[in-house]
């Protein structure tokens, strides 16, 4: 097969003309094209009255080596490469060794759990949370009546965080091995649309991942796996510098010397554990600020102009970022088209935003984090859980500037650029429940994130028009972009001074999102299952 990339078409052509453009980029007769189908297709929209589709495809024809020598030195026009997945060793039959274990059933526990499972090694799935289907009407439950399920919420439980989420499918990690396509090659075997294999941003929304999940646990358990919900890690056995077993809050004492840490970004108890057990965490950068909301309109026709509501383009995203004088960068992260705010706490008397979307991605307003960037060597020197307490100060106060009933803070755009609190809100509506109060976030958020926020919405306003209009809404606090800590791994994947421990995923510092997670969780459980064969 041959891969040709960059392939650009006006948005309006009929589908012939791609059959026309693969032949004519390949100078080959229609004769000699035996077969092709698209890799991926995104869109270029720098020219809003002449947007762009662009397409990668995959090509079959006559003698292709002669077409490849011909075009050789063109980087459009490339071998097909080989996306397979290839395990790196299986179990032999009826394993009867030890059983690795994986603490999260998130995107990164997740993937390596069925990885685990399909090279014959039967892992134990530990999560603190409970099964999908109960967690998300836990979930709702204070969305709807501000009644918080301190175990069970938007961040623990199967699933993980990006269950509740845009469920954005892309990353610009390295991958080399194209195990991203395993991750979605397994998400479509689950139930996912087949387009998020063709889609240059695929993504699946909540209700979606929600199935997903539960399809992939059933396959991993018909494989010998074996989930235990509600069922958390409070204690960790070491032995000259070896893990050696976990102490569950059933009471029980497991044995285990190989073991996936996949607990996401929020399991801020299990980070001060692992460091009084003298484990090696650092501090790492992440950021804090709110999340901003416009009418998905709005954006539309800033990204599209004329074509905005074209059903191929879809709703529109944006990504935006600053420098400003004082030195921190702003930028927006988790963009979510066409979704809402999230309550997403995971802690009492504290309040936690993040964005959702579902597969429509057709509600009202677009969202996203706008954030300033926190960095432990400027902020807090010498103390790697000093993160972890500034998110929690944060998410206090923001407790109580909503009116301590899980209600969040929130001010008009107009309002912050003013220096005064608002007192209701306009055109822009929060979406966020159980519900917003207009006050001023500068109450809230440290005075170096609202300068930022204050010089970098008018050039926002300037890149996506309408970005900084008097009533776009802002809503506090968001904290939780990524994990504040690293737990360091070496070559091996083990951590640096704690043979036996698999630092893995978003919590520990090793991803960011739901993609980047599960494609960790592969490499992990494949060094893991390595090791263990090996010395069966």
């Amino acid at each position: 097969m041959i891969r040709l990339t960059d392939l650009a078409l006006p948005l309006d052509h009929e589908p012939p003309a791609l059959e026309a453009a693969v032949l004519a980029k390949l100078g080959v007769p229609q004769e000699d094209l035996l077969r092709f189908s698209v890799f991926r297709r995104g869109n270029d929209a720098r020219k809003k009255t002449a947007i762009k589709l662009i397409y990668t495809i995959d090509v079959a024809v006559r003698d292709e080596a002669e077409v490849l020598e011909r075009h050789h030195g063109d980087p459009h026009i490339k071998p097909t490469p080989d996306l397979s997945y290839k395990f790196p060793v299986m179990a032999p039959e009826g394993w009867s060794g030890p059983r690795p274990v994986v603490i999260g059933a998130g995107p990164c526990g997740l993937m390596a759990a069925l990885i685990l499972a399909q090279m014959g090694l039967k892992p134990i799935i530990i999560e603190r949370g409970k099964a999908v289907r109960e967690r998300t009407k836990d979930t709702w439950g204070l969305w709807r009546r501000a009644v918080l399920e301190t175990e069970s919420n938007a961040q623990f439980g199967e699933g993980g965080a990006g269950t509740f989420s845009d469920g954005k499918l892309y990353s610009r990690i390295k991958d080399p091995r194209h195990l991203g396509r395993k991750v979605l090659t397994e998400f479509v075997r689950a139930g996912a649309p087949e387009d998020i294999l063709t889609e240059a941003h695929p993504h699946v929304g909540t209700f979606r991942l929600v199935t997903m999940v539960m399809s992939i646990r059933e396959t991993i358990e018909q494989l010998g796996g074996e989930y235990r919900f509600g069922t958390r890690v409070e204690d960790f056995t070491l032995a000259d510098g070896q893990l050696k077993g976990l102490t569950l809050s059933t009471g029980e004492f497991l044995p285990a010397e190989h073991v996936i840490l996949a607990v996401g970004h929020s399991a801020r108890d299990t980070f001060f554990k692992l460091h009084e057990r003298g484990v090696y965490v650092e501090a790492k950068p992440f950021a804090i600020g709110v999340r901003i909301e416009h009418p998905q309109s709005w954006i539309d026709k800033a990204r599209f102009g004329p074509n905005a509501g074209n059903s191929i383009l879809g709703a529109a995203a944006y990504a935006v970022s600053h420098q400003a004088s004082n030195g921190r960068a702003v930028y927006s992260f988790c963009m979510c088209p066409g979704g809402r705010v999230v309550a997403a706490t995971s802690e009492e008397g504290r309040v936690v935003t993040n964005g959702m979307s579902q597969y429509s991605r057709a509600e009202f307003n677009a969202n996203s984090g706008l954030v300033v960037d926190i960095n432990p060597e400027r902020d807090f020197p010498g103390d790697p859980l000093a993160g972890v307490r500034l998110q929690r100060q944060l998410e206090e106060k923001a407790f109580v500037a909503g009116g301590s009933n899980y209600h969040a803070p929130g001010q008009r755009v107009e309002d912050l650029l003013a220096g005064r609190p608002s007192t209701g809100f306009g055109v822009v509506q929060p979406s966020y429940k159980p519900g917003v109060k207009p006050t001023d976030l500068a109450e809230v958020l440290p005075a170096f994130v609202i300068d930022a926020l204050r010089e970098a919405l008018p050039v926002f306003g300037r890149q996506v028009p309408g970005y900084d209009h008097p009533d776009a809404v802002m809503t506090g606090v968001e904290t939780r972009t990524s994990s504040p800590i690293r737990i360091r791994r070496g070559a091996d994947f083990q951590s640096i001074n704690t043979a036996g421990l698999y630092p893995a995923g978003e919590g520990a510092g090793y991803a960011g999102g739901i993609l980047s997670a599960a494609v960790d969780g592969i490499k992990v459980a494949e060094a893991l299952a390595v090791k263990l064969v090996a010395a069966a």
